[in-house]
């Protein structure tokens, strides 16, 4: 078989982002042998000053920033593991697991250049749409920028 298509897969510690990821793993890689892919799962890291904010409390202190860049490193290696348990337990394991450090947007779209990507998918937050624009969406912004076809996946609404 000729080299395969790289699939890369947006991952943030969401259930939004876990259920994209099962979904990919048993609409892509079921069964393994027989995926036209090769994945990539990348987990943007933010930086201590964007995840306090630029007026944050105590933003001069160094101490605040080793806490929080010692959570943000926390969180990061707990996504990756949890992406990790997940894909050997689907007996995925032509997987690539990346942590890098910046905004998500500009995380994602730079790795579809990077690895030339054919295929960015992203999970749904399901923000509405003041919540959307406060907050931004990387979804949005990585379907008007990155240079690939993106799949944005939603987590199905529970009903009561």
């Amino acid at each position: 078989m000729a080299d395969k298509q790289v699939m890369i897969m947006a991952l943030d510690e969401s259930d939004h982002s876990f259920y994209a990821l099962d979904w990919i793993l048993t609409q892509f890689f079921s069964p393994p042998s027989d995926s036209a892919f090769k994945l990539i799962i990348i987990h943007a890291k933010t930086s201590p000053v964007s995840a306090i904010g630029l007026g944050g409390p105590g933003l001069g202190s160094t101490d605040v920033l080793h806490l929080v860049e010692a959570d943000l490193t926390k969180t990061a290696e707990k996504v990756i593991s949890r992406a990790k348990d997940l894909c050997t337990s689907r007996s995925v394991t032509d997987v690539q697991y990346e942590v890098i450090k910046g905004d998500a947007r500009n995380v994602m779209c730079e790795a579809v250049e990077k690895f030339h990507a054919s295929v960015l998918t992203l999970g749904s937050h399901g923000y509405g749409a003041f919540k959307r624009a406060v907050l931004g969406s990387v979804s949005d912004y990585c379907c008007h920028h990155a240079r690939c076809s993106v799949m944005i996946v939603k987590k199905p609404k529970q009903i009561n």
